[in-house]
């Protein structure tokens, strides 16, 4: 059995205040994107065993660490699952904002379920999903929303962006997130981000939606400045970076031109679908 996690982009990312088990409340808009990994996963002799294979773009960490593992693990402790091996190809890089490790996280539970038969419904599986990551309950659905809490509460929106060019850079940068909430001051928001997103031209949001990362992660990386710069003078109506990595992304109304203005850098593109 083959699934293909997807990564997500961050459309503003406000950071309240720090929670008693060490978390901050947020409030963003996740929203799909078609930059995939590839999980594989196959029966094996025996219970409780998974045997992971990692290729692709680099991962930290062992493979006993990886979230589909945590993923296999939690779900074994109360279901006995058969013995699986399983091939992991990271196309996402890591330390992007992109959620990757919680794509795959969420996938591969959704791929267990079916696999193994276990019938859980969607409401039991973003349960299981909260308890390997944050951001992993939002793509147990891996639809637009409102993600609040600590990034388990999800309120699904009617956002679509498929009829734009969406362009993400990734810098060869990797950011840990445990550092960039250090260099945060959470502070709170006068206007909603969603009623402004939802309800806004995109073209207004440059002032209005606002990465909270960006200002602390910008002073310790000018390049990302320059990378941001770079995506509004080619056209974009709004650009952002994803998450607390280093990924930034821009919206565009036609297709961007950036390998040769970019050319350390990885970059994918979305385009719409042409209409037949």
């Amino acid at each position: 059995m083959i699934h293909f996690p997807n990564a997500k982009i961050n459309i503003g990312l406000n950071v309240f205040e720090r929670r008693e088990d060490g978390y901050h409340n947020i409030e963003s808009i996740f929203y799909p994107v078609t930059w995939f990994d590839a999980i594989e996963a196959i029966p094996a002799d025996g219970y409780g065993k998974i045997s992971m294979t990692l290729y692709g773009t680099p991962i930290q960490g062992s493979v006993e660490t990886n979230l589909c593992a945590k993923a296999y693990n939690l779900l074994h402790a109360t279901y006995n699952l058969p013995s699986l091996n399983v091939w992991l190809l990271k196309s996402m890089p890591m330390g992007a904002g992109l959620g990757g490790g919680s794509a795959d996280a969420a996938f591969f539970l959704k791929m267990l379920n079916e696999l193994c038969k276990l019938n859980l419904t969607t409401e039991e599986l973003k349960i299981f999903a909260s308890q390997i990551g944050s951001d992993c309950t939002f793509f147990i659905e891996n639809k637009p929303a409102l993600v609040s809490g600590k990034g388990e509460v999800i309120t699904p929106v009617q956002l679509d962006l498929s009829m734009y060019y969406i362009s993400i850079v990734y810098p060869q940068l990797h950011i840990d997130t445990k550092n960039a909430y250090s260099l945060l001051t959470p502070r709170k928001r006068a206007h909603s981000l969603q009623e402004i997103v939802l309800n806004t031209p995109i073209q207004s949001w440059k002032e209005k939606v606002i990465n909270d990362f960006e200002e602390p992660i910008f002073k310790a990386h000018s390049q990302l400045t320059e990378i941001k710069n770079i995506l509004y003078t080619n056209g974009a109506l709004y650009a952002s970076m994803t998450g607390s990595g280093s990924a930034l992304y821009g919206i565009f109304d036609k297709k961007p031109m950036l390998a040769d203005v970019l050319p350390l850098c990885r970059i994918w593109t979305y385009e719409p679908k042409k209409s037949v």
